[in-house]
């Protein structure tokens, strides 16, 4: 006598299927939650840039004096929100890196369904969903207090904004390979931060630099993309007078080649260099 094998006829009890969104998305809450419970962390993205804002009006007002034509509240605002995105991006995310290294935790990812460029990606949403906050916070509030123009060409806006973001994703997975530990991360991100501030005319704008050193910074990895930020936002970079939706593209073109070629060399160097271990 045979005994017939009852079948399931209720809701499946299996769980949701694991998509690339779900797993960002669960590995951005685990690193959101880890980067809330640390405060130097926090303090480095949230307190050292503004503390930095009142550094930068003073230096902005000061080379106004030289320069009669500069536009300080522009580029205090446009500075602002540059110098923001390398602190909570490039900096906070490397140490990130390293701190995620350091406990195996990007390798024990490794071994589940995440693929490697989910891994980096889940691990930088919390610092560019905070980034991209502050930035609007800083975008949007300064330009209304300081009556601001709306932006020239959004579109340009938008996409020199994805592509530093992006850079800056690809140079921390670079830096974090020749960073041991989260404590030396000061250190080994400071040439590139120095850039970053000083060479992508954040800090110094590009306009009261002598011509050659002005030529050079513009070819630096993240001059290209702040650029084509002020384009899209003011209609010039600095060397010509402002245009409008149309003349901005012209402006823009050396920029969007240069950053593309930037970001390309970034992401093969991350590729290349990038660890998921630490070394024994």
């Amino acid at each position: 006598m045979t005994t017939a094998v009852p079948t399931a006829t209720g809701p499946s009890t299996a769980g949701p299927r694991s998509t690339a969104t779900r797993r960002l998305l669960a590995l951005g809450r685990a690193e959101a939650t880890l980067l809330l419970r640390n405060r130097t962390a926090l303090f480095t993205a949230l307190l050292l840039p503004l503390f930095l804002l009142l550094t930068l009006r003073g230096t902005l007002t000061q080379q106004a004096e030289g320069h009669p034509g500069l536009d300080v509240d522009s580029l205090l605002v446009y500075g602002s929100v540059g110098m923001m995105l390398g602190f909570v991006v490039y900096y906070n995310l490397t140490a990130a890196y390293v701190a995620r290294r350091g406990e195996l935790v990007l390798k024990r990812l490794r071994t589940g369904e995440a693929r490697d460029i989910e891994i980096m990606l889940g691990t930088a949403v919390p610092s560019l969903v905070l980034a991209l906050l502050m930035a609007a916070v800083i975008g949007i509030g300064g330009s209304v207090a300081l009556h601001l123009a709306v932006p020239v060409n959004p579109l340009l806006m938008l996409a020199g904004l994805v592509l530093i973001l992006a850079t800056m994703i690809a140079m921390a997975a670079l830096s974090s390979a020749f960073t041991k530990t989260v404590e030396s991360a000061g250190i080994t991100t400071l040439p590139a931060m120095l850039l970053i501030q000083l060479g992508s005319g954040l800090f110094v704008p590009l306009e009261v630099m002598p011509d050659r050193v002005a030529d050079v910074c513009r070819l630096l990895p993240t001059t290209p993309a702040y650029q084509l930020i002020r384009v899209g936002w003011f209609g010039t970079d600095g060397s010509a007078a402002a245009t409008g939706f149309a003349g901005s593209w012209g402006t823009a073109a050396p920029h969007l080649v240069t950053a593309a070629v930037w970001l390309g060399l970034a992401v093969w160097g991350a590729v290349r260099y990038f660890r998921w271990e630490p070394r024994r």
